[in-house]
């Protein structure tokens, strides 16, 4: 009960900046990095970062992290859609903190900084005033600004920019893509999601210092890091938590690449039984088109109607072409006009265009598509035929 109340005590002098300008740490503060390792669900596969500050002689252990969701703001759905939405700067006492961590088996591992007492407190200021009120929403990126890249920027700006992150000898040379890749199973919905929303703006090489948009790489960089003196970053790391291993169990069944393989089958099947019986399914046709009309319409979207970063130049758009919705009518009528013929072979040429940009490595797509390319080039190709006798 102490504790709790010590907390709020604590809580509302940092809340009020005339208040909190009063608040100095003592010279046996610790100000340490907290990683957290990944979760079981999509949106914790990456980790998460945050900044422990710990004072003995004011009893003080909170932790403060960059990546808290803000469910009361108004249309939150449609803001994260359109990566308009502000996430906040979070405060907590490091004992809830961390069992919430423990109660979900992640990981948390601490370096301790060694930072000079006015660095320290410099970077506790920092923090302070992040979080008042009128600081506490930043317009949240995946890539560039989150709560992995927050921890670097502030270390950087309380010590004026005298920290050199280097990058550790056996450090491979990645794309944005293959780092996600190294957290998420490419044969995962989660994969699949990623790989048809996002661009080929993820596609080039990620610099060294941009691979800390993953807090996986906050602890590496951090434990390599100098700072002026020549002295290194972190004086000391700790495992706080360590995970239980147990082994992951996915089905493959379940699978996009074994669903996607079915379907791709279903398509191809029916395609060599209306070969055969010189038929047209009406249906799978309007179906097809319906189905990638309708994806083609949230890349294009995603890619121009929001403020996502990563989700330009998304070259997805070959196969799932917008404008296939416009045939779903069409395609349903018993006497189909000549330039639908034109269109098809058209979307024949986008589906080359794919194969080459894939082969010059301009976007990398979800292997689980190939199936499913496969079977749309087949049905266009039978549908020119078709249209063509």
């Amino acid at each position: 009960m102490k504790q709790k109340l010590l907390f709020l005590l604590l809580s509302f002098f940092i809340y009020k900046s005339n208040l909190a300008q009063q608040l100095q740490l003592s010279e046996f503060a610790e100000i340490s990095v907290l990683t957290i390792g990944p979760g079981d669900i999509l949106n914790d596969a990456f980790g998460h970062s945050a900044f422990r500050v710990k004072d003995p002689m004011f009893r003080l252990d909170i932790v403060y992290n960059y990546g808290v969701y803000d469910f009361q703001t108004p249309n939150f759905y449609l803001k994260f859609a359109q990566g308009k939405l502000n996430y906040l700067i979070g405060l907590d006492p490091f004992d809830k903190f961390y069992a919430n961590y423990k109660n979900q088996d992640r990981t948390i591992n601490q370096q301790k900084l060694n930072l000079t007492k006015e660095q320290r407190q410099q970077l506790f200021d920092i923090l302070r005033v992040n979080h008042l009120p009128e600081n506490r929403r930043y317009l949240y990126d995946f890539f560039y600004d989150n709560c992995a890249t927050k921890i670097r920027d502030v270390v950087n700006n309380a010590t004026n920019n005298l920290v050199e992150f280097n990058a550790p000898k056996d450090l491979e040379h990645k794309t944005f893509r293959q780092l996600i890749y190294d957290h998420v199973d490419k044969n995962s919905w989660g994969s699949l999601g990623i790989d048809i929303a996002l661009g080929s703006v993820i596609d080039i090489e990620a610099k060294p210092n941009e691979y800390m948009f993953l807090p996986k790489y906050i602890h590496t960089f951090f434990a390599n890091a100098t700072l002026a003196s020549g002295e290194a970053l972190v004086s000391s790391t700790k495992v706080l938590y360590e995970e239980n291993v147990r082994p992951t169990k996915q089905s493959f069944l379940s699978s996009p690449m074994f669903i996607l393989n079915i379907i791709a089958w279903i398509i191809i099947i029916l395609t060599i039984r209306d070969y055969k019986l010189k038929k047209r399914s009406k249906w799978l046709d309007a179906l097809i088109f319906l189905i990638t009309g309708a994806i083609g319409i949230s890349v294009l979207l995603l890619w121009f109607a929001t403020d996502h970063s990563a989700t330009a130049n998304n070259y997805n758009l070959l196969w799932a072409f917008p404008f296939n919705l416009i045939l779903v009518w069409v395609l349903l009528k018993k006497n189909i006009k000549k330039w639908v013929l034109g269109f098809i072979k058209f979307l024949v040429i986008m589906l080359c265009l794919l194969s080459l940009h894939w082969l010059l490595g301009v976007q990398v797509y979800a292997l689980a598509l190939i199936p499913i390319l496969l079977a749309l080039c087949i049905r266009y190709i039978y549908l020119i035929y078709y249209l063509k006798a």
